[in-house]
């Protein structure tokens, strides 16, 4: 009897119990669900992968680079060099800079060093005229052509130094420091009077050229660098006046002529006008 009643009991149990697993299955056959949640279920990874990758071209990213070999004067300057207001600074552009780069109209100072700019055209400041400084130290400048500089009326300070000049263009006069260290400049390439109308110059730098004499010095200048050239001689007139004994230069406070084959004793006249001497070879 016990068993009778425990079986009546255990079988309409075991009957529901089956017919709810049965809903819950019904659930996840194929199409029962939304395709986002049937996915989650049923798609495999390397499906998966390949429709996150299948995405249109114009919503990817654009990694575009310049193509290898490509040119600085592709892009704008102010995307290849810090430009601040009125400065602007191209120091080691990659790609490389080859040319001046076009400036914003209000630049003063400009600092495009240890590229590979080869040459310095008319054009390339025509219309700044507010430049005040230009460093062009360290590129592979070899022309310059005349007038590059000459009608930039404000500028003061000018560096051509570690390039490959073989002469110097017309300077600006109100010009106050010039740099042409390490070139290959020779006399022939340095105009007489180059340096001649520039009355406001204090700081010279002529070093480690090939120059064979001392040009002609304003008596502006301070400060004068002349060593590692190939100088053989320095007379009177070299930096006083054979013609003018009460002739003095008292702004002149260093000369360096070390590191030339002239010996400086062998005409110590040369230097009374000046209230230092200079440092070299005397004997």
């Amino acid at each position: 009897m016990k068993s009778l009643l425990f079986t009546c009991m255990l079988v309409p149990w075991l009957v529901a119990a089956s017919a709810r697993k049965s809903d819950q299955d019904s659930q996840l056959i194929v199409g029962s669900l939304p395709g986002r949640e049937l996915n989650g279920y049923f798609s495999d990874p390397l499906n998966s992968r390949r429709a996150q990758r299948a995405v249109s071209p114009a919503d990817e990213p654009d990694d575009s680079t310049i193509s290898e070999g490509g040119d600085a004067s592709d892009l704008p300057t102010c995307l290849l060099c810090v430009c601040l207001t009125g400065s602007v600074y191209c120091e080691e552009v990659s790609p490389d800079m080859t040319t001046v780069p076009t400036l914003p109209k209000e630049t003063a100072y400009l600092y495009a060093r240890f590229n590979k700019i080869k040459k310095i055209s008319t054009k390339d400041f025509a219309g700044i005229l507010t430049l005040k400084r230009i460093d062009l130290t360290g590129n592979l400048i070899s022309e310059i052509e005349d007038g590059a500089f000459s009608k930039l009326a404000l500028l003061e300070s000018l560096s051509l130094a570690e390039n490959r000049l073989v002469k110097l263009p017309m300077l600006p006069a109100k010009l106050t420091s010039f740099n042409a260290n390490n070139n290959l400049l020779k006399t022939r390439g340095v105009k007489a009077n180059a340096f001649k109308k520039l009355t406001k110059l204090t700081h010279l730098y002529l070093a480690d050229n090939q120059l064979e004499a001392v040009p002609q010095i304003p008596d502006s200048v301070q400060i004068l660098h002349l060593q590692n050239n190939n100088i053989t001689e320095v007379n009177v007139d070299t930096f006083c006046k054979s013609n003018d004994t009460y002739y003095l230069r008292p702004s002149l406070n260093e000369v360096r002529l070390d590191g030339n084959p002239v010996v400086l004793s062998k005409n110590p006249d040369s230097f009374t006008c000046m209230k230092v001497l200079p440092s070299g070879r005397y004997r």
